[in-house]
Order: structure tokens, then C-alpha cells, then sequence
């Protein structure tokens, strides 16, 4: 288990809430909040986009049910307007989000498909040098036969920013190894001012998007934005990989799962005990029975069957592997 080191400031935690799937996922989120960090003080704001000409429909949480059990699970629903993204690239929550959370006050973002499996109170954050997480794969960018490499594409990333190039490489990596280059998951982040934080991120992310290096001509930018911007948002600020020390979060203290299938498949016992002991009670169960592939995957029992497919000691090295048998044995739900 890895070890934390020391408390700290209190901070806030942003998740972004939407109708649909993200809303019972911040559910979950908000119960296993407060189940397993009793001791975290700060303030969970729940981000719900607003209605607006880049959303076609209605983007709000649904239901007063889910409005109220997010309350009395102590979060605070705030509203955020899109301005940039919207539905045409829905990622750009976590980025136009940060605008409504209170200017100068740390915080931590995280995807509403993500478990809090132990003590967040306890994390040794240190809020001016920026991190992301690092359980990712080499989703990006994917190289052309005859076209640039990775130093290439990222370097002129780096060069268009005026950002040190040399300084972010992994040196323990091998040259033109997907691993040696700054990449992250973006299923959480964290900084000092969240303002400060969101005009870098929006800004990096549209000129990208609007005028993007000729190096990445060939590489598709959606639903990749978030996660090549924001290696060069964190580098910016001073941030590195594995700031606080690795093994914590995405480790002993939270899950990004991603998908209910995911996680029954490859992750800890702890994992499955903590989302169905969160999931159990009445007031809960009521809710998130609302949600079909939820309903299925835990009260129904398909997780359990989905958990049954997989030796968790000995998976399948990649995700796509894991997630075909799922698919071949009808399971998979999202």
C-alpha cells in the first residue's frame, strides 16, 4: 500500500454533472465520497451545464430525486454556461466548468465515472505543481506510415506554446516511445485556482483545435483535445508526473473505473466492495435503479458474472482485450 506523508489545506472537488449516465455516476461519486473520507472538510461541487445554442437539448440533471440525494449526500449542484464546446465535444465540461467554481481556492477535478475507495483527506497534495493521471495508454497520437513521430508532433506542441520541450521527456524511456513524451488521462487534475487553471486549459485546448502545428495534420482531435492539451497546461505551471507520489490516486485512494463492466473486471476486491456496500442503502438503490446498465451491473448481478470471466491476477495486458470478451459474453453496457 502506498503511503501517505502528511494533511493538508482544506480543498474543492468538481465533478461534472449532466443528465443521463454522469448523473448517477456522480451518485456514486458523492456516496463513496463520503463513505470513505469522512474526514475531507472541503466542498463537492457537482457542474451542470446550462441550456444554451450549443446543446440541442436540455443538458440538465434530470429528475428532483437525484437533485435531492446528490444535497443530502453534501454536494452543491452549481450551473456553468458552455461558451466553446457543448455538444459537439461534451469533454469540454471539465474545461468551461471550471469557470464556476470559487477563484484562488484549490481544487480537484474528477470524472464522475471515478470511486473514492479510501482516505482523499489524507492525500499530501501539493497544489502548485499540477498532475494528471497516469493511468492511460498510448491513445494519442497515432503515427502515419511516412509521417512525423512522436518527438516530432509533440515537440511542435511544445514550440507553439513556447513551452521547454526537453524538460517534460521521461528520460528512463526510449526515444520515440509513447511513454517518454507528457501524456496523461484526464480523469483528474488539480491546481491551485481553478480559474487560473481553466483560461490556460480553454485557451491551449481552442488553438489547438482552431490551428493546430502542421506536424498533427494527420492526427484526430476528438475526443483526444482535453488529453493533449492538458500535458502542456500542467508542464506550464510547473507540474510533473506523479505529483503527489504515485500509488494514491488511481491507486489505494480512488478508481477511475470508466465503464461498471471495467471495473468488475479488473479491479481490487476493495473496489467491488466499496461500490456495492455505497450502492446498497434503500435511498440510494432507489435512484440508481433509475439507470439501466447500473440496475444490471450491480443489483441485477451481471458484474459479478462479467468479474467471473477474469483471473484479476493475470489480464489481459490490454484494455480493448478486456473489453472484447465482455462484449462476446453480452455484457457490456455503459
Amino acid at each position: 500500500m502506498a503511503k501517505t506523508t502528511e494533511k493538508h489545506t482544506d480543498f474543492n472537488i468538481m465533478i461534472v454533472g449532466q443528465g443521463g449516465r454522469l448523473q448517477f455516476e456522480a451518485l456514486i461519486f458523492a456516496a463513496s465520497l463520503r463513505d470513505q473520507s469522512p474526514d475531507f472538510k472541503g466542498r463537492l461541487f457537482v457542474a451542470e451545464p446550462q441550456p444554451g445554442a450549443l446543446w440541442p437539448n436540455d443538458p440538465r440533471i434530470r429528475g428532483d430525486e437525484t437533485r435531492d440525494l446528490l444535497k443530502e449526500l453534501g454536494a452543491e449542484i452549481i450551473p456553468f454556461e458552455n461558451k466553446h464546446f457543448g455538444h459537439t465535444y461534451p469533454y469540454g465540461n471539465k474545461i468551461e466548468a471550471l469557470f464556476s467554481l470559487p477563484k484562488g481556492e484549490p481544487f480537484v477535478f474528477f470524472d464522475t465515472d471515478t470511486l473514492i475507495t479510501g482516505d482523499l483527506a489524507s492525500v499530501p497534495f501539493d497544489f502548485t505543481r499540477p498532475t494528471a493521471s497516469m493511468r492511460r495508454e498510448g491513445t494519442w497520437p497515432q503515427l502515419e506510415l511516412y509521417g512525423p513521430g512522436y518527438g516530432a508532433i509533440w515537440k511542435s506542441l511544445y514550440d507553439k506554446f513556447g513551452l521547454d520541450f526537453e524538460s517534460s521527456l521521461d528520460l528512463g524511456q526510449p526515444d520515440e516511445y509513447w511513454q517518454r513524451y507528457l501524456y496523461f488521462n484526464a480523469g483528474f487534475f488539480f491546481y491551485d485556482c481553478p480559474r487560473v487553471f481553466g483560461q490556460r486549459f480553454l485557451d491551449y485546448a481552442l488553438a489547438i483545435a482552431n490551428d493546430a502545428p502542421p506536424e498533427l495534420v494527420c492526427q484526430e482531435l476528438d475526443p483526444w483535445l482535453d488529453q493533449v492539451a492538458l500535458p502542456l497546461v500542467i508542464h506550464s505551471f510547473g507540474g510533473a508526473r506523479d505529483t503527489p507520489e504515485a500509488g494514491l490516486l488511481d491507486g489505494d485512494i480512488t478508481c477511475h473505473y470508466r465503464v461498471l463492466p471495467l471495473l468488475y473486471a479488473r479491479e481490487s476486491d476493495h473496489v467491488v466492495k466499496v461500490l456495492e456496500s455505497v450502492t446498497a442503502p434503500n435511498r440510494v438503490k432507489k435512484v440508481l435503479k433509475e439507470y439501466d446498465p447500473i440496475k444490471r451491473m450491480i443489483y441485477q448481478g451481471r458484474g459479478r458474472k462479467v468479474r467471473a470471466l477474469f483471473d484479476q491476477d493475470d489480464l489481459p495486458r490490454r484494455e480493448q482485450a478486456i473489453r472484447n470478451t465482455i462484449k462476446r459474453n453480452g455484457f457490456w453496457m455503459r
